[in-house]
């Protein structure tokens, strides 16, 4: 079994978009902006033997707000620039849908799929859903502070990408060839 950085995509790969004062995701092409300092992290994760697992709540396609072409789009650009083993996506905007985070779903399949040992991976994201979804998979959460999640806290808090590669730089299996 091998471990996996499992990454929330809109705030923590890409630059969220502000409509009406609240944060959402892109939905054009045009509106999808990398984080320079993304790539780097996804790239040293890599590094350290980690899988690299997309995970994105896309409630916008069943909303009729993004089409799946703009989606295609966007992945098809985040995997040109960064080592992206595997995507999944919900595009359900039913809370009880269970890939939908904050449910475990894309997680726990992910994880069954790709044979990953979830107690020896991570997932980083910059929301309460992401968070929890981490956590009822049993896997360590990183949240990625920002001005609009500083009343949220994962098991570990960064500031930066920088600070997050020292919590996967630092862990025990990293040491190990079992993991």
């Amino acid at each position: 079994m091998s471990k996996a950085l499992f990454l929330d995509r809109d705030g923590v790969l890409n630059k969220v978009v502000l409509r009406d004062g609240k944060v959402g995701s892109p939905r054009t092409f045009q509106e999808f902006e990398l984080i320079p300092e993304a790539i780097s992290f996804v790239k040293s994760a890599k590094e350290l033997g980690f899988c690299t697992i997309l995970i994105t709540n896309q409630p916008d396609i069943s909303r009729k707000k993004m089409t799946r072409y703009q989606m295609a789009r966007m992945h098809q650009k985040l995997r040109e620039e960064m080592p992206i083993d595997y995507i999944e996506v919900c595009t359900s905007s039913d809370d009880a849908c269970f890939r939908r985070k904050p449910n475990p779903g894309m997680l726990l399949e992910s994880a069954n799929r790709y044979k990953i040992n979830l107690s020896a991976s991570f997932f980083i994201g910059d929301s309460i859903k992401d968070i929890e979804a981490g956590k009822r998979a049993n896997v360590r959460t990183i949240l990625l502070k920002t001005e609009y999640n500083q009343n949220i806290d994962g098991d570990f808090n960064c500031q930066s990408y920088k600070e997050a590669l020292a919590i996967l730089w630092r862990e025990p299996w990293n040491l190990s060839e079992n993991t």
